[in-house]
């Protein structure tokens, strides 16, 4: 099987991730984490942060090859957005 492919659609990889974020990421957050980013496996609720988005999901994967990623920014609502703005 191949690792790095999604197991879920994203809809639900964005639900899992944000709930896992809210519920067991942003109570342990530090004030000195603002705007670092934090890859978490939608599975199992494991996070890495980090300054840099790349290194935060490699620490992860190292960790947790399967993992389902979900990346969030600490202190920003999304990460990024994708699409054209209307």
């Amino acid at each position: 099987m191949d690792t790095t492919q999604r197991r879920r659609p994203l809809d639900e990889l964005a639900r899992l991730g944000e709930a896992m974020f809210d519920r067991q990421v942003r109570p342990a957050l530090r004030p000195e984490d603002d705007g670092k980013f934090v890859a978490i496996d939608a599975v199992t609720a494991d996070y890495e942060i980090d300054e840099d988005d790349y290194a935060a999901v490699a620490r992860l994967r190292s960790r947790k090859p399967a993992a389902d990623i979900w990346l969030m920014q600490a202190g920003f609502p999304t990460t990024c957005r994708i699409g054209a703005v209307r």
